[in-house]
């Protein structure tokens, strides 16, 4: 499998530390999709938006911004980061995708995932006591939807299908759908049981964090009758790529710190970072993808070499970092990081580069 290499965003309506100016709602929409194009435009794989019912984002409605982006862009993959499946209704999140499917000729997909803001689900009317049962009846709904058409189908938490004609169809064979996963040992063995992609997020701790994840997802894929190999793997972080690693670490910190406290989880609830455990995130051993060129591919080829991995969406600018930032770094990670990542990835495997 060919490395990839994308980006996300949450598109957050933080105010800026350094001139305490807060964006426009409006103006974080339209960023987002000039985030997509441009990235698009320097070759870059993957573009995902991820999914938050509070007034500090601007994605509550995820599948909007990626049929915005699906007319703004023309060969890169359009996903959630991810679906928060247990208060959505798979039927609706099926219609939307393969409608954004139709839109870009086949380059959607989706990542779901249980969340870790649950703010959706008092909103949609959904109780936290079945955060867990809400995610595996409905991965199974969507994973069926997905499947066959028409579609026989009951459960606990919605109103039964009888012969349902589901539509609209993707555009090609099927829609790729991974599994979040955050390091759950539950979630991992149970997403490889399924035989389904994995994307791993690490938000801060030691590249080695996942190990342990890996061998399990791969296990409980192995014994379920899966190939593990044939199982794709990716990495959602954290990161910034600088013309140099002080560059790198001056311009992503006050805007990454700010976002773990106003932005994580619930507004006032996100903590203190120091410049001192940040840099300690960026050094080579921990998880931050955050520095020159050479430190990002050098750290991406460790993840790679960790847990075999086949991709990794960076969400870089979180925060609020300014778009004139935000693109500089897309433009590197396009241009500069991912051929180089690509071959390495691809020598190591024996492919052709």
């Amino acid at each position: 499998m060919t490395f990839e290499i994308g980006i996300m965003t949450f598109g957050e309506v933080t105010e800026d530390p350094i001139t305490g100016r807060r964006p426009s709602p409006r103006r974080r929409v339209r960023e987002t999709i000039e985030q997509a194009r441009v990235a698009d435009e320097v070759g870059l794989d993957v573009f995902g938006v991820g999914e938050h019912h509070r007034t500090d984002f601007v994605g509550s409605a995820p599948t909007i911004l990626l049929a915005a982006a699906a007319e703004a862009t023309e060969r890169i993959r359009l996903t959630s980061s991810v679906t928060v499946l247990g208060s959505e209704d798979p039927v609706r999140v099926w219609e939307q995708f393969a409608t954004i499917d139709l839109l870009s000729a086949g380059r959607a997909e989706i990542i779901a995932g249980r969340g870790s803001y649950t703010e959706s689900f008092p909103l949609f009317g959904y109780d936290l006591k079945d955060y867990a049962d809400l995610f595996r009846e409905k991965l199974d709904l969507l994973l069926k939807i997905r499947e066959q058409n028409p579609l026989t189908w009951s459960g606990r938490f919605r109103a039964p299908l009888v012969d349902a004609d589901i539509a609209p169809r993707a555009d090609g064979d099927t829609i790729p759908i991974w599994v979040g996963v955050g390091g759950s040992p539950a979630s991992a063995v149970s997403t490889g049981t399924l035989g389904l992609p994995m994307a791993l997020a690490l938000l801060l701790g030691p590249v080695t964090s996942h190990q342990p994840t890996v061998e399990l997802y791969r296990a409980a894929a192995e014994k379920a009758g899966h190939d593990p190999a044939a199982l794709p793997i990716s990495i959602n972080v954290h990161g910034y790529v600088g013309r140099t690693s002080q560059e790198a670490r001056e311009t992503m910190y006050p805007y990454f710190a700010k976002g773990m406290m106003e932005n994580n989880h619930q507004r006032g609830a996100g903590f203190q970072l120091s410049r001192a455990a940040f840099d300690a995130q960026a050094s080579p051993g921990s998880g931050l993808l955050v520095g020159s060129t050479q430190e990002v591919i050098d750290k991406l080829l460790t993840y790679h070499e960790l847990y075999g991995i086949n991709r990794a969406i960076i969400q870089m600018g979180f925060g609020g970092m300014p778009q004139k930032e935000h693109l500089e770094a897309i433009e590197r990670l396009g241009t500069e990081v991912a051929p180089v990542v690509r071959r390495e990835t691809a020598v190591t495997a024996g492919v052709p580069a």
